[in-house]
């Protein structure tokens, strides 16, 4: 770790201050927002709100907007993202103001996951209907897991995460991932559920998969796991995928076959009946990528039964053609959100 003078005093005055050392420790075993300080802390929104503000001045600290709200983080990378941990990792576990801070963080969590669990449930039957016409969940996770391959990947990125699960079952392939999806309610079940796992090398944002608040290039594994039937324009998602797609990485679909199951459409919001392969390749083939290989599961029976056939892919950029230029203006990974 390499800091010069300014910057390392500017860090560590930063902290030089019980409120906001509290603020770096709470953050640190995961992320919060100014509500959530302020009812551990007991202190006013404005009071935390200085505190924060400094602590990301001194690059500490990361705000990630979500919504009319925004999650604070440490930072993810270079040297003070370094030393915030390494400061983190200095204190006192069983200091007696930490402790209470952090039996207080817990409480608020389990409220939040309690709230978050609530939604999930009322939705949760429907989702199992969907799992009860394609083969078990844990087959599909195992064709996913070989697909992808071991990694290690430096940026996983989960496009329409829901509930985070494929940062979950990637968990051990990739130094960092983070899950987009445009639903607060499914983001705070997903970010509850990974918290719970303990998942600390993953974040979930709300953002747009038609327009990722990523560089060109930056992700290394891009998951899209049951998302493309939902969409209106899932070309424009393919192109937007591949755009923040490293030369070398890897674009995993995973989507239903073409289907007759009608009902899908009209209780479940299901934009297409399954996709064709001829026109997942065409999607592929206007972006700039190819199709690498392709894994079909279909249950006993399919056809007769009414069941759905679920056909993972694997895409990239082939041996024979490299990702283009850089197109737009690139953004700081930072402003993930």
């Amino acid at each position: 770790m390499r800091l010069g003078v300014a910057a390392a005093v500017t860090a560590l005055k930063s902290i030089a201050e019980p409120t906001r050392l509290r603020v770096l420790a709470l953050i640190g075993d995961g992320e919060l927002t100014v509500k959530d300080l302020t009812r551990i802390l007991g202190q006013s929104q404005p009071r935390i709100s200085r505190h924060l503000k400094l602590l990301i001045e001194a690059g500490l600290l990361e705000r990630a907007p979500e919504g009319s709200w925004a999650y604070f983080r440490l930072a993810q990378g270079g040297e003070r993202g370094a030393l915030a941990r390494l400061i983190r990792d200095a204190l006192d576990a069983a200091d007696p103001v930490l402790a209470r801070d952090r039996r207080r963080a817990e409480t608020l969590r389990q409220e939040r996951e309690s709230a978050a669990r609530a939604y999930f449930e009322v939705h949760a039957a429907d989702w199992d209907r969907i799992r009860a016409l394609h083969v078990a969940e844990a087959e599909v996770e195992a064709a996913l897991a070989s697909v992808l391959g071991q990694g290690p990947f430096d940026l996983l990125l989960d496009l329409g995460t829901g509930t985070g699960r494929m940062l979950e079952l990637f968990r051990e392939r990739y130094r960092r991932g983070v899950g987009i999806d445009l639903s607060a309610a499914m983001l705070a079940y997903a970010r509850s559920k990974l918290e719970r796992a303990g998942v600390a090398n993953a974040q979930v944002r709300q953002g747009d998969i038609y327009d990722l608040a990523l560089p060109d290039h930056a992700a290394d594994a891009i998951v899209m796991h049951q998302v493309l039937h939902f969409l209106r324009d899932p070309p424009r998602a393919v192109r937007e995928a591949a755009r923040v797609l490293a030369p070398n990485g890897r674009l995993l679909i995973a989507d239903f076959a073409p289907h007759e199951l009608a009902f899908l459409r009209e209780q479940f919001a299901h934009e297409r009946l399954g996709l064709p392969e001829a026109l997942l390749g065409q999607w592929l083939d206007e972006a700039g990528l190819v199709l690498q290989q392709r894994c079909t599961l279909a249950p006993a029976g399919a056809a007769a039964n009414g069941k759905l056939t679920v056909e993972v892919w694997l895409a990239g950029w082939g041996q024979a053609r490299a990702a283009p230029g850089a197109r737009g203006t690139p953004r700081p990974l930072e402003q993930v959100r």
